[in-house]
């Protein structure tokens, strides 16, 4: 903790531990409580625990402050991350950020929106990977009525609506080739024209791209363009993985426990002593947003005191389940994301349901039986539903 100083507001931290502990945490200064629970290292969940300091130039427009909760941290990875920040929005020039999958790379971009002189317009975000090939130019830069055949009206781009502000194209990594060289023609002078006129506009944003994969290393496998790597990446953030953020994984836990009680309306929750030493042990190959998941479940699944103990999630994937660029096997990540979806649905369901299996199925479009059964292979408990699933 002796990372944790004044930022937007003085964060307010205290941590609980048995006095065996406290010399442990001698570096964290003044202010440790002995407990006499010797199993639980209790956070106190009412303040917000984001440090190190978030820089005073980037403290200004409402959106900022509605994202500094978002940016929590104690380690030395998180703390030049933050700096980098800083730098990067205190300018206009294009910025790309690279990191794996999950390591907030979008919420970097709204920071450094957020944080410059385009605060106070649009953020506009651009899922590349779902821009279909053939209508690019019209997405980005909007079309004429009758331009193509589907074309019943005018409609104006994405470069359009973000016009004075942040152009965040997400994904960059996934645009096809011809779409590459519609966006370097664009980037060379922020012109272009919308489909079916000869008329030429300016564009007015600044553009924020985000790849999961190292563009370099994509160049040199012929699978992106050099000369638009280079446009984008006049300015360059790389995000650390959570494995190596180890430090600020109980405090991005306290977080997001913050968050779900105040959705879901429960008493925050403690986070058992051999809990946090399990999180901190772990790879997290999802990095943040796995973190985020596993509180939600965990959260929802304790009974509303505690996290349990023993609530380990699925065994972490072995080495070999990996590629060298660091991508889970396709068919690995396709049945970890229907595992996850199906869970979050069932639970979302049953709540829905206030609890009653016989009406959640029915509500799902699914035999009460068949239902039974996914709630029981995802360990979804009985005292979960107000019903039994026999």
């Amino acid at each position: 903790m002796h990372a944790a100083r004044p930022g937007c507001g003085t964060p307010s931290v205290i941590l609980r531990s048995t006095v065996s502990r406290v010399d442990s945490f001698s570096k964290a200064g003044e202010g440790l409580h002995p407990s006499q629970d010797t199993d639980t290292v209790t956070l106190d969940t009412r303040s917000p625990m984001s440090s190190p300091p978030i820089p005073e130039a980037m403290c200004t427009s409402e959106g900022w402050k509605r994202l500094h909760d978002e940016i929590i941290g104690a380690s030395a990875a998180h703390a030049r991350m933050v700096a980098q920040l800083e730098r990067i929005a205190a300018t206009e020039a294009p910025a790309l950020i690279e990191g794996e999958t999950g390591s907030g790379k979008e919420l970097a971009a709204r920071v450094i929106h957020y944080g410059g002189l385009r605060s106070e317009r649009p953020f506009v975000p651009v899922n590349c990977g779902a821009l279909p090939e053939t209508l690019i130019e019209s997405e980005l830069f909007g079309h004429e009525r009758g331009a193509f055949t589907d074309a019943r009206h005018a409609r104006a781009g994405l470069v359009a609506e973000a016009n004075g502000g942040t152009l965040f194209l997400d994904e960059v990594d996934a645009l096809s080739g011809k779409a590459q060289v519609t966006l370097l023609r664009f980037l060379q002078d922020q012109r272009y024209r919308p489909l079916g006129t000869s008329r030429e506009l300016t564009g007015d944003v600044r553009v924020v791209a985000a790849s999961n994969r190292p563009l370099a290393a994509l160049v040199a496998e012929g699978g992106f363009r050099a000369d638009l790597m280079y446009r984008l990446k006049i300015l360059h953030l790389v995000l650390p993985p959570l494995r190596e953020r180890a430090g600020d994984i109980e405090l991005l836990a306290a977080h997001f426990i913050r968050r779900f009680s105040a959705k879901y309306g429960l008493p925050a929750k403690a986070l058992p002593h051999d809990t946090l030493q399990w999180l901190r042990s772990q790879p997290w190959p999802g990095n943040i947003r796995e973190l985020e998941n596993w509180v939600h479940r965990e959260f929802l699944m304790g009974g509303g005191i505690a996290l349990r103990e023993d609530a380990a999630p699925h065994a972490a994937p072995a080495a070999e389940d990996w590629d060298d660029s660091g991508l889970m096997r396709f068919q690995l990540a396709k049945a970890e994301a229907v595992r996850q979806f199906e869970q979050d649905y069932l639970q979302r369901a049953l709540r829905q349901a206030e609890g009653n299996v016989t009406r959640a199925a029915q509500m799902v479009g699914k035999e009460r039986r068949a239902f039974g059964k996914l709630l029981k292979k995802h360990g979804i408990g009985r005292d979960a539903a107000s019903d039994h699933l026999a």
